[in-house]
């Protein structure tokens, strides 16, 4: 099977590191042409030197996620496949529920969760002109079951991203656009996955791989490859899904 996207477009949010840029480069690398979001200006130069467009936008905001895809339909006309990969746990550590603080749960779930149902928002209009669309967000393993992290707020924006996946399916279907999820497994992909993999120590390591079917860690590259399957031509009749992709996890 040959996943091409010629003459398709894609915005691809959290693409300045891990796997959002590891997405953002199979996307192009298929034929798209991609636009790269990210709140970190340092997506200006990592765009650049990927041949791709740059939008430097905090995606909790509304109007910056409306703006961003003004600015792609400005630019290239069209937006065919939105990747929503922006998210993570904003420098916060797992502990006990008492010490959980309001600011600290309303940052984790606006970083995973309403920058997807902004930029889904504004893109459903072009897409549903085109009858034609893609949205794929990038849960977690911890949208599924508790996390690893220990971080309540996460465990509860994941499943809150996996919920809103599903509606989204329902409400964008009968318009030619599918909604999907890639729930990936434990990767290193940027500074606080490998700080968190460094506190498990050698033991905790193991058991960690232990407990993978498959023995290893993922790879960026590997959930970027299921989310080119979910926005290509050949999964039109797919969605509502999550795709686990972990390893088999024991």
């Amino acid at each position: 099977m040959h996943l091409r996207f010629d003459n398709r477009v894609a915005l691809v949010t959290g693409g300045a590191q891990g796997i959002g840029r590891a997405i953002a480069a199979a996307l192009r690398d298929s034929g798209a042409t991609v636009h790269l979001a990210d709140i970190d200006p340092a997506v200006r130069d990592i765009a650049s030197g990927m041949h791709m467009q740059a939008h430097v936008a905090d995606i909790a905001d509304r109007s910056a996620c409306g703006a961003t895809v003004d600015a792609v339909l400005a630019r290239s006309g069209r937006l065919d496949v939105l990747v929503n990969a922006a998210g993570g746990v904003r420098g916060q550590v797992g502990g006990p529920i008492e010490a959980v603080t309001e600011d600290g749960w309303r940052a984790i779930f606006a970083a995973n969760v309403d920058g997807a149902m902004w930029l889904s928002q504004a893109a459903a209009a072009p897409m549903q002109a085109a009858r034609y669309g893609r949205i794929v967000n990038i849960a977690s393993g911890a949208g599924l079951r508790p996390s690893l992290t220990g971080i309540q707020a996460y465990t509860a924006a994941k499943h809150a991203l996996v919920g809103l996946t599903k509606q989204l399916s329902q409400d964008l279907g009968p318009h030619g656009i599918t909604c999907n999820a890639v729930a990936p497994g434990f990767v290193r992909s940027n500074p606080t996955t490998e700080r968190q993999w460094q506190a498990y120590g050698p033991e905790g390591q193991a058991r960690l791989v232990a407990g993978i079917h498959t023995r290893r860690l993922g790879k960026a590259e590997d959930i970027a490859s299921a989310v080119l399957f979910l926005a290509s031509d050949q999964a039109e009749w797919i969605s509502g899904q999550i795709l686990s992709v972990d390893g088999g996890r024991s």
